[in-house]
């Protein structure tokens, strides 16, 4: 039980934290540290309670699954994994959401890239991956843990959506307009060849890299 509770724990603190520093607490830090050491502390206190996380995730309790997890679920986790590296590949390039002096001019872009399909390639990325994991191990640590992943991922994003309205005013009024917060599928089919390219060789790596921690073989090394 104690270290569902650690697991808890680095949880809600990585998830508040974040949201605490990106938010409520940001102004005050930055004039504390400047914007570097804002951007240091931001980085260090969150790597911090991240591996806390992966710490308890490891050595909690493995008990039997909450449902089978066959080879549907694998298929589906293998897809939706697929997609999140699709779009993690071109989520820092033109991307508005990222604290840039040119944020407001890339906001009136048209949209292009992964931004076609979603505002927020980086955190749906984040999120599907997590989905993924639940479908491919539903116990109850992966649900805190994976879980907790993508109430950050999802809920942080509409959170960066009204503190980049109230900071940047008309122009992500229009980018705003002009893409969807919820993945299209239309918007998929007019991602560059290149981004799909780049998708399936950091998927296909990151399944490969499967068999070097001790876990279950992923995407299409499970049937291989």
């Amino acid at each position: 039980m104690s270290g569902y509770l650690l697991l808890i724990l680095s949880s809600a603190a990585f998830v508040g934290s974040h949201f605490a520093m990106s938010h409520t607490l940001r102004r005050t830090m930055v004039r504390t540290f400047g914007k570097g050491g804002f951007m240091a502390v931001y980085s260090l206190i969150s790597i911090a309670f991240f591996a806390l996380m992966i710490y308890a995730f490891i050595n909690v309790p493995k008990y039997n699954p909450l449902w089978q997890s066959g080879n549907i679920s694998w298929i589906l986790a293998s897809i939706l994994t697929l997609i999140a590296a699709i779009l993690f590949s071109g989520s820092m390039i033109g991307n508005p959401s990222i604290p840039s002096p040119a944020s407001a001019d890339l906001a009136m872009r048209t949209p292009a890239g992964v931004f076609r399909a979603t505002r927020h390639p980086m955190m749906w990325s984040f999120a599907l991956w997590g989905f993924a994991h639940i479908l491919a191990a539903p116990r109850i640590d992966s649900l805190i843990f994976n879980g907790s992943i993508i109430f950050l991922a999802l809920a942080g994003a509409k959170a960066q959506e009204i503190k980049k309205s109230n900071m940047m005013g008309v122009e992500w009024e229009m980018w705003l307009r002009r893409t969807s917060y919820f993945p299209r599928l239309s918007g998929f089919v007019r991602i560059p060849v290149l981004f799909w390219v780049i998708g399936i060789i950091v998927w296909l790596a990151a399944s490969w890299a499967h068999s070097y921690f001790a876990v279950p073989p992923a995407g299409l090394f499970r049937w291989l």
